[in-house]
């Protein structure tokens, strides 16, 4: 679309959630009519500027999100658990007018320890509180983590744990290219496939199955990327001291 003061060049997009929401996608949108939007986003590299429609049809809810700062705490209520995120209403602020809560946690931002299912953290109706990550413009929501207000069980572990420490964990999952063992509460290591044994391994099967307790040796910790690096094979055949 082409925007006052520069009639030469269409300079002007609308992204499909940045229509109007909760009426036909088509509807108020037609060549040569004149709307009125917000620049969410400026490409100087593709010559576009990103509007929405949807932030002018609803200025409180923009407002409010515009002003929240990343890391604040912000409370409210599950207000819906989906496969792909929880949504929660907020305590203070305005509704969303299509979502069933403003602000919105993905999968990983649930918990620190793997889980199969978002129903295994929250349950719909609880009290969270929540660190305000960032304004997502693209849903008009506030995407939060509930992760980030409780400690990292791994970093704990990083600090009590040293490179070559042998340790006692549990066989939880087998994959083509390893195992994981649990080696403390939340935390999960990988053991690749040539550390499950001095001998040749065509799959993990053939030496460890899910439940065995094995001892492995810690060969290396990224605090980063939140990874343990394991050894079976490397680890000394006496009695492996627990977590």
């Amino acid at each position: 679309m082409t925007l006052d003061g520069f009639p030469a060049k269409p300079l002007g997009s609308v992204g499909a959630s940045d229509l109007p929401w909760g009426r036909a996608r088509t509807e108020g949108v037609e060549v040569g009519r004149r709307i009125t939007a917000e620049v969410i986003a400026v490409d100087p590299d593709g010559g576009q500027v990103h509007l929405s429609m949807a932030a002018t049809e609803h200025p409180e809810l923009w407002t409010f999100l515009k002003r929240l700062d990343p890391g604040g705490i912000l409370s409210g209520t599950v207000a819906a658990i989906e496969s792909f995120g929880v949504f929660v209403a907020l305590d203070d602020g305005p509704g969303h007018p299509v979502f069933p809560g403003v602000g919105f946690i993905t999968i990983p931002e649930l918990s620190w320890s793997r889980f199969e299912a978002p129903s295994d953290v929250v349950r719909v109706g609880e009290s969270v509180s929540c660190e305000f990550l960032q304004f997502d413009t693209w849903n008009g929501e506030a995407r939060l983590s509930l992760r980030a207000t409780r400690p990292d069980p791994f970093q704990a572990f990083a600090d009590a744990t040293a490179v070559g420490r042998t340790l006692r964990g549990t066989v939880t999952r087998l994959v083509p290219f390893g195992a994981f063992v649990q080696v403390a509460d939340g935390i999960e290591g990988l053991v690749h496939l040539e550390e499950l044994s001095w001998a040749p391994v065509a799959a993990p099967g053939d030496v460890v199955r899910v439940g065995d307790e094995v001892p492995v040796r810690v060969t290396g910790l990224d605090r980063v990327r939140r990874i343990v690096a394991l050894s079976r094979r490397q680890a000394p055949s006496g009695p492996a001291v627990p977590f």
